[in-house]
């Protein structure tokens, strides 16, 4: 497992990291770049000399002179001075041309023990006096001698150097900034990382309380406002999940209460057990179902679901849903009509879930229809639409935000899971249940093909 530090520390270290590694590369590359320079310029202006004595020593040849020739061309941009002396074949001084004449011999001697040929690129010689470069050439006034043109570049030399040690206190002076500045910067980074993770502690801990925190950044703050929603969403649902246990108690002691109700008139002899047995026969089967419903939605809010979705046609599931209603419907002496496509109308999804999902809707048009339920089963544009239609006097206006949240009760309503079944199960097959009243109450079930 690798070390584990605090977000300030890797903050500092990576800034201070990074601002050492580029001002080191630039004082790298300007460096280079000078030493290039003035490597280049100075080999170029030893070259031009040299062939300036050249051409001189052989015009003195044809037009002898007092004095030998020499032309000083002193650089201005790196203030080298050009000197120049004649070597003998075994390397010793024939004759200063310009110059020292104990520089020169110093000079000379390295070429002896480097054993320097005419043509050899041009070469950077320390001497305890300083430091030249210098160049060898054939002498064109005697062909068995050798022309040794240097260049005194000690000032130029320790220009550099000194132009080093100002690049050198630059870059440690930045990298003193860049450590106050990146302890800065990450602290005032880390700050608001611990006040939300801090925050987050607090959520963790089941304190809901939503917090003010405004940050400078603006994804901080959009990470604060998210966590305030959060808060605020798990409020809600920690308010429904206590409704949710209230509702349940009250509907599970009503048929509870009935079942001890009956069994105890029966011990006691005070109610007939064949009409007692039927109440609680009666109230065993709600509550069985109550049961099974409650479990139902809780396996479909976790997507644990038991089977594989298959096409089927949905004009079988609405036929087989009606025909289990037939006897309730016939008590109240309602019946259905039907629009449906001739073709089958396919949608892949679990037979179980359809008969919950269709299973309700035409339970609760039975409970409130007048004396029809229009059913309608259609594929068009690539959707499938099931709509569940009774004449009946409709939802309350008031009461239909609310009718498929768990344990929502209208007029006449039973224990309010149901509608909320077949919420689940058209959001799980990614689907939408919508209701209106026109005339009565429309359920209509849309689902993408």
């Amino acid at each position: 497992m690798k070390k584990q530090r605090h977000i300030r520390t890797r903050l500092t270290f990576t800034l201070i990291g990074l601002t050492c590694a580029i001002l080191l590369a630039v004082m790298l590359a300007f460096n280079i770049a000078m030493q290039s320079y003035i490597r280049s310029r100075v080999s170029t202006q030893l070259g031009e000399v040299t062939q300036s004595i050249s051409e001189d020593r052989r015009g003195a040849v044809q037009f002898p002179r007092d004095e030998p020739p020499f032309d000083e061309r002193p650089d201005h941009v790196t203030g080298a001075e050009y000197s120049a002396a004649v070597l003998s074949e075994d390397g010793s001084i024939v004759v200063v041309l310009h110059g020292e004449r104990d520089v020169a011999e110093a000079l000379a001697a390295c070429v002896r023990e480097q054993a320097l040929s005419v043509g050899t690129e041009s070469k950077v010689v320390s001497l305890d006096r300083g430091t030249y470069t210098i160049s060898l050439m054939q002498d064109s006034m005697e062909q068995s001698n050798r022309l040794l043109v240097y260049a005194d570049v000690t000032a130029i030399t320790a220009f550099s150097r000194q132009v080093n040690v100002i690049l050198l206190i630059v870059v440690l002076a930045a990298i003193l900034i860049s450590v106050l500045f990146s302890r800065r910067f990450a602290r005032t980074f880390a700050k608001p990382v611990q006040k939300l993770s801090d925050f987050a502690a607090q959520i963790g801990s089941g304190k809901l309380e939503q917090q003010e925190l405004a940050f400078r950044d603006v994804e901080f703050t959009q990470l604060a406002e998210s966590m305030n929603r959060m808060v605020g969403e798990l409020q809600e649902a920690k308010q429904k999940q206590e409704t949710f246990f209230q509702n349940v108690s009250h509907e599970l002691r009503t048929p509870l209460t009935s079942i001890r109700g009956n069994a105890e008139g029966i011990v006691y002899g005070v109610i007939e057990p064949q009409t007692a047995g039927r109440v609680i026969l009666s109230e065993s089967d709600k509550l069985g179902n109550m049961v099974e419903d409650i479990l139902y939605l809780s396996r479909m809010g976790k997507g644990r679901q038991e089977g594989k979705a298959e096409p089927i046609d949905l004009r079988e599931v609405l036929s087989l849903c009606v025909s289990e209603q037939h006897t309730e419907a016939e008590k109240r002496s309602l019946t259905f009509s039907f629009d449906f496509d001739e073709a089958p109308v396919l949608l892949a999804i679990r037979e179980q879930d359809a008969q919950r999902l269709f299973g309700n809707l035409i339970s609760n048009a039975v409970r409130y229809a007048s004396r029809d339920i229009h059913l309608t089963c259609r594929s068009e544009e690539g959707a499938v639409t099931v709509r569940v239609a009774d004449d009946g006097v409709g939802i309350a206006p008031e009461d239909l935000p609310y009718v498929f949240e768990r344990f929502y009760k209208g007029k006449g309503g039973k224990h309010g899971i149901g509608l909320a079944i077949a919420k689940s199960v058209a959001e799980t097959y990614h689907g939408t249940l919508r209701v209106w009243n026109n005339g009565g109450a429309v359920f209509e079930a849309v689902f993408p093909t």
